[in-house]
């Protein structure tokens, strides 16, 4: 009589689990940014998600000390920066490398392979925009 009982009551329990709802999962906010002092997401790293069309100087230890850059894959791209947020470029080249840098951006888990690891001190996050001829 008692397997019984045991039986019943564990069949009760997972009946009540089961009838719980399932918890909801949040959706990633776009502006996900990954920086890591390592290539390939390796060494002290920092993932936040950064209001879009701001501009933000990365944290100290980050400072001209980046080897990974990772937008996160959502619908936007970033202008990693030479100088910090308040200043102003005045090279004739410019001072981003030369690119906006979207998720599938090849150098973005190594920025040794165009020398921008002792460059990045800032950056900005932009919406992607699409036009219809």
């Amino acid at each position: 009589m008692q397997l019984s009982s045991v039986i019943t009551t564990i069949l009760a329990v997972g009946a009540s689990v089961s009838a719980l709802p399932k918890p909801t999962t949040a959706k990633r906010a776009v502006g996900g940014v990954l920086l890591c002092q390592g290539a390939n997401a390796t060494g002290d790293c920092l993932y936040e998600t950064y209001t879009l069309e701001e501009c933000y100087d990365v944290p100290d230890a980050f400072f001209q000390n980046t080897r990974t850059f990772a937008p996160d894959g959502d619908n936007f791209f970033c202008w990693p920066r030479v100088g910090k947020c308040a200043d102003v470029c005045k090279s004739p080249t410019g001072c981003t490398f030369g690119g906006a840098f979207y998720f599938d951006n090849p150098h973005k888990y190594d920025l040794t392979a165009i020398s921008w690891e002792k460059s990045l001190v800032s950056f900005d996050c932009h919406a992607n925009e699409t036009t219809t001829a």
